[in-house]
């Protein structure tokens, strides 16, 4: 989980001494305040957790010299798409449109990921794939998937250990809903589908960041 943080009083004050007298102990700070180093410890806690101080062992706390916009920044960035990942939907490519339509409406995804009878990713399907099939003279009860599907490997995927910042990018770049998540087959023969990465996820993390506040 990323945090946005709203420094109190004493917490600026705390930054301030330590951007005069770093690198300074807790106690000293604690002398300076007029408090005991136990009533201190939360405050440097997070202080340390957000990036605005930083400690090392036997030497004491000094400030980093980041400002709230730079450590929202380098937050931001270090987010992973592990962290936002939502439940894929997925269809057998021997499915047909008709059947591929009634999944995309049942499960208000705006993506399908098609799987083989090995459970590999081989395809994507987009609202506008289906669309685009529906508007035809075709019989969409007898057209597989497969037939107007994206294949492999003309798909745009990405890892769980991917950054969200990178994905969004591709997402913004290809003028695409979503992307699979998935990982290598245990015998390499394959990726399977974990999850999925939508600009509705990335919308999340965004909104998240900015109204989650530390206690």
């Amino acid at each position: 989980m990323v945090y946005k943080i709203e420094l109190n009083k004493r917490q600026q004050k705390i930054i301030e001494i330590v951007k005069d007298h770093g690198p300074i102990t807790g106690e000293q700070i604690a002398d300076q305040l007029d408090l005991t180093r136990a009533t201190l410890r939360p405050d440097l806690a997070i202080l340390t957790m957000a990036g605005y101080l930083d400690a090392r062992p036997r030497v004491g706390y000094f400030y980093t010299g980041k400002t709230g916009s730079q450590l929202l920044t380098e937050k931001v960035k270090k987010i992973k798409v592990a962290e936002f990942t939502s439940m894929p939907v997925v269809v057998q490519d021997s499915a047909t449109v008709y059947e591929a339509i009634c999944t995309m409406f049942l499960e208000d995804v705006g993506t399908l990921f098609i799987i083989n009878k090995n459970g590999h990713l081989a395809g994507v399907a987009s609202r506008k794939d289906l669309l685009r099939a529906s508007m035809g003279k075709q019989e969409i009860n007898s057209i597989p998937i497969n037939i107007i599907m994206t294949r492999m490997p003309n798909i745009t995927y990405c890892y769980k250990e991917d950054f969200l910042l990178d994905i969004a990018h591709i997402l913004i770049e290809k003028q695409i809903d979503g992307l699979p998540v998935v990982k290598r087959s245990q015998n390499e023969s394959g990726l399977e589908v974990v999850g999925r990465i939508t600009k509705t996820n990335i919308t999340k993390a965004f909104v998240e960041l900015a109204h989650d506040e530390i206690l």
